[in-house]
């Protein structure tokens, strides 16, 4: 079994150094869907909420929770991202929203939780 990176010989969080790693090109793509009654997706896809364009919203969110992730995640390096995009698809046929994040960057270490996050 593989040892856990951010925990230590005594059992103690630490942030995994990375100082002597190479920069390297960086990509990771992270997958959702979000699940609503058939109404909701109407309601977005028509553009019919009182607050405005939800899709664009929460692609704006994304973004944001991306630049944000060493501060919402314990242990995440703090990146120089690149690039961030993050595509919400409505699916009629499913009644839900498909979500793609893909997030880039020359670093040395990857940009998994970024993408995620």
């Amino acid at each position: 079994m593989s040892e856990f990176t951010h925990i230590d010989a005594k059992g103690q969080a630490r942030m995994v150094d990375v100082s002597e790693k190479e920069v390297t090109f960086r990509e990771a793509r992270a997958q959702g869907r979000v699940v609503m009654d058939p109404e909701t997706l109407s309601m977005i896809i028509n553009g019919g909420h009182k607050k405005g364009d939800v899709i664009a919203t929460a692609r704006i969110a994304g973004i944001m929770a991306a630049k944000r992730t060493s501060d919402l995640i314990p242990m995440c390096h703090p990146l120089m991202l690149s690039s961030v995009k993050v595509e919400l698809t409505p699916n009629e046929a499913e009644s839900c929203v498909d979500i793609t994040a893909i997030c880039k960057l020359a670093g040395q270490t990857g940009v998994e939780m970024e993408a995620l996050t």
